[in-house]
């Protein structure tokens, strides 16, 4: 058989199935491969996404400058624990800080709070512009995932969009939080608004390729492993210290 009459014979078969054995672990494999180097390389991406930040963090007096943390979100964030009482040395921003302080002693770290108790992302993007972006965050953390349940999807992914892209255009890097614990929800339920509020923001994390702590995920985590999820809250809807703890450490796999 000539040489290109082979080839149509081997094109003509593998078509109708007859080298479909052959053929198809061998693109099988190609395919777990390209999987396989897609999943390195977006784990890559997560690890060194803060690398310009680290590396600020890590130089010393006179080359050295202060980082903006700034902390834009609702009462987690701004320290409540049991309302009305305001525990910030115990709340994740500070806590973070305390963190941080032990791998980069030389840092200047201004650890800046923008959030308001009881507000949702939509009152939070109408004063972003004059109120956030005004203190040239270096990374900025977005925290509305619990109280956006009573503004719903499509309201609460708008509002965060126009914050994402505002903070993007300063080449700032962003960081966004799912929830913390609310008790009067069930953590498991995947159908429930708060768990779709939570995936809508690990999607646009996906999307605009910026950071993401999934908390909603680490507490599920507790609940599945029969650990009572009240030995991280202070109260109904606020975590103590021990859940702020949780969050952070969610967090410094970024640093």
């Amino acid at each position: 058989m000539k040489k290109s009459s082979r080839r149509k014979f081997i094109k003509s078969a593998a078509i109708s199935g007859i080298l479909a054995p052959f053929v198809t672990p061998v693109f099988a494999i190609d395919k777990s491969k390209q999987a396989y180097q897609k999943s390195i390389i977006q784990s890559n991406e997560k690890d060194n996404y803060l690398e310009i930040i680290k590396n600020e963090l890590g130089k010393q007096w006179p080359k050295n400058r202060a980082i903006n943390l700034v902390f834009h979100g609702h009462s987690v964030p701004s320290g409540y624990f049991k309302t009305p009482e305001v525990r910030s040395l115990q709340s994740y921003p500070f806590l973070l800080l305390k963190d941080l302080k032990e791998i980069y002693p030389y840092a200047v770290i201004n650890i800046i709070l923008t959030s308001i108790g009881g507000e949702n992302s939509k009152q939070g993007a109408m004063r972003f512009e004059n109120q956030v972006l005004n203190h040239n965050p270096d990374v900025l953390f977005i925290d509305y995932a619990l109280n956006d349940v009573g503004i719903g999807l499509a309201a609460s992914r708008s509002a965060w969009e126009s914050m994402i892209k505002a903070a993007l255009e300063r080449n700032c890097k962003i960081v966004l939080l799912t929830a913390t614990p609310d008790q009067r929800i069930d953590l498991l339920n995947t159908e429930s608004n708060l768990q779709k509020i939570c995936t809508q923001i690990v999607a646009l994390s996906n999307e605009y390729q910026i950071g993401i702590v999934d908390n909603y995920k680490a507490f599920q985590k507790i609940v599945s492993s029969s650990e009572k999820i009240t030995d991280y809250m202070s109260q109904v809807n606020h975590p103590n210290e021990k859940g702020h703890q949780l969050v952070v450490d969610g967090i410094m796999k970024y640093f």
